[in-house]
């Protein structure tokens, strides 16, 4: 045996390949001098396996060996200078009498160039960037925590999401935006220590693992990285410019394990979002509060939903030459049994950031379209509701089919109903969207720019778009009596809408003088405090019998 062994030394350290001896379970029992030379990992390291990149190298060699078994694998395993080698791994089994694999040996050489096998994402790589992935995230957190409590160290874990990643893939198609995130691998990868670990988690979001010495290492990193993403991507052609929202919770200060780290990262990264984004947050107990009860009110609003606790307020749009009512804009309120009245301010932005805005959007849709038909059948005079599309529900498929749907349902005439869009939405895949827009006008129902002016819409595009309706926002009305540059805007887009043939409703008029300017100027619909705040139901069906409405005092 001896003599054996000293031959089979003799052979594994003087052929040119690499190559690692396991045992059954994929253990390293053995490897030779060119394995070391390849990945820098001494054999004894491997052996013990003890900690850091050494444990890495052998798990994932473990991996690759229980899962492939005897075969082929191309991938990346962690080198000793905390850097990933690219390999191709050739693997034979070593058999016992019963037929068992006994061990295994395999034939390892450097795969730089060669594309990574489908099956290489399981073990732990994403495919299309090549990062680790979510499967061996939980790993590599433990194991920084295992190694920062022995050494009395810190850990930072940083949260990463791209801002407005959606609109990348709405305007330029996902192909476009498999190629961003590519791009956006490459430059952290150049933003990061060899000892440090970027996993891309899925989708747009990322994660980056640090043992630090200080706070002061995270926010060097953060920066670095803020400052390398904002920079222009040439994509298909075009340069595309993106942002990142990044949050950072630290052990053992914030969270003492991997589960309540992480969670302090990703409501450090939601706060980072909605506060401006581009920009990176540290987690705190008052976050970690203001997380609660963010859930809290998300899961008040599920339960809303089902009860019935939502209602369309309506502000009544009128004719500034004689108080004629001739229109309304559909506003939804929430009524909590609990709490009373929830402002919209508080509850609209958590419905669009949980998806909760699509099927509130679709109630406000409906039960706008019901009470109008049901004011009609009793003998009112109808007018034209306007309903807010958020830009979640016009990306939709299903938008035209609901809204098909409901018309049908109800029984509603078309022309009676308008659906109010953004101006920012219209500048994503403009094509698709003058589809769309087109769809909706053959049905015979209106569309309406809301905010038109706080945008960035193009005039070239705006003479596309088959809308009905300019809205001035509300930020160009309030001092249109006593600032000239507001009031040369709003007569500038007065104008632009007379010659587009569309009609023009300003918004947020609350005094006389507003209201004298703007009838003055040829905006004969005005809708704001002035003539009437949001009413409910009852209270706007008592204007639609008087057909007025009057003005105070």
């Amino acid at each position: 045996m001896e003599q054996r062994r000293s031959i089979l030394d003799a052979i594994l350290d003087n052929i040119g390949d690499a190559v690692v001896l396991t045992d059954g379970e994929g253990r390293v029992v053995r490897v030779n001098r060119a394995f070391e030379d390849l990945t820098g990992h001494s054999g004894a390291a491997l052996v013990d396996a003890a900690a850091g990149n050494a444990l890495e190298m052998a798990e994932g060699l473990a991996r690759v060996v229980r899962a492939t078994g005897a075969g082929r694998w191309v991938g990346t395993l962690r080198c000793a200078g905390g850097g990933d080698c690219a390999v191709e791994l050739r693997i034979s089994a070593v058999d016992d009498m019963g037929g068992v694999a006994a061990g295994y040996l395999g034939i390892v050489r450097s795969a730089e160039g060669l594309p990574p096998e489908p099956e290489a994402s399981r073990f732990g790589h994403d495919t299309l960037t090549g990062l680790p992935n979510r499967d061996i995230f939980v790993d590599r957190v433990e194991q920084a925590l295992l190694l920062a409590h022995r050494a009395r160290q810190s850990v930072a874990l940083l949260m990463m999401g791209l801002d407005r990643f959606s609109l990348i893939n709405d305007a330029l198609g996902h192909s476009a935006g498999d190629s961003l995130l590519v791009e956006v691998s490459r430059r952290l990868r150049k933003c990061i220590r060899e000892t440090d670990t970027a996993v891309r988690l899925d989708g747009d979001r990322f994660a980056l693992v640090m043992s630090i010495a200080d706070v002061d290492d995270s926010v060097i990193v953060a920066e670095k990285v803020l400052n390398a993403i904002k920079e222009p991507f040439a994509v298909d052609g075009q340069e595309v410019v993106v942002t990142f929202s990044i949050g950072i919770a630290l052990y053992p200060e914030d969270a003492p394990d991997v589960e309540s780290l992480g969670k302090a990262a990703e409501n450090a990264l939601h706060f980072a979002k909605t506060s401006g984004r581009n920009q990176y947050q540290f987690f705190s107990k008052d976050m970690n509060q203001k997380a609660k009860v963010r859930l809290d009110l998300e899961a008040r609003m599920r339960r809303a939903l089902a009860n019935q606790e939502f209602i369309v307020f309506y502000q009544p749009k009128v004719s500034a030459e004689d108080e004629r009512l001739v229109g309304a804009e559909a506003l939804v309120r929430w009524m909590d049994p609990d709490r009373g009245m929830v402002s919209p301010g508080e509850f609209i932005p958590v419905a669009e950031e949980t998806g909760l805005i699509e099927p509130i959007g679709e109630w406000v849709l409906r039960r706008s379209c019901e009470q109008m038909q049901g004011w009609y059948e009793a003998g009112l005079k109808p007018v034209r509701v306007s309903v807010n599309v958020s830009a979640r529900q016009f990306r939709s498929r299903t938008l035209l089919d609901i809204v098909k749907g409901v018309l049908t349902e109800t029984g509603l005439d078309p022309r009676w109903l308008e659906l109010e869009i953004t101006e920012s939405m219209l500048m994503n895949d403009v094509e698709g969207v003058v589809r769309k827009m087109a769809a909706i006008r053959e049905l015979g129902i209106g569309l309406s720019i809301d905010d038109f002016g706080t945008g960035y819409s193009s005039l070239s595009y705006l003479g596309r778009f088959p809308i009905t309706t300019l809205k001035i926002d509300r930020a160009f009305i309030a001092d249109v009596d006593t600032n000239p540059k507001t009031a040369e805007i709003a007569r500038a887009i007065i104008g632009l809408s007379r010659g587009l043939n569309l009609e023009v409703v300003a918004e947020g008029a609350e005094v006389v003088g507003h209201v004298n300017f703007l009838r003055s100027h040829g905006c004969h619909t005005v809708q704001g405090f002035y003539y009437s705040k949001p009413l409910p139901p009852e209270q706007f069906e008592q204007k639609l019998r008087e057909g007025k409405v009057s003005r105070p005092g």
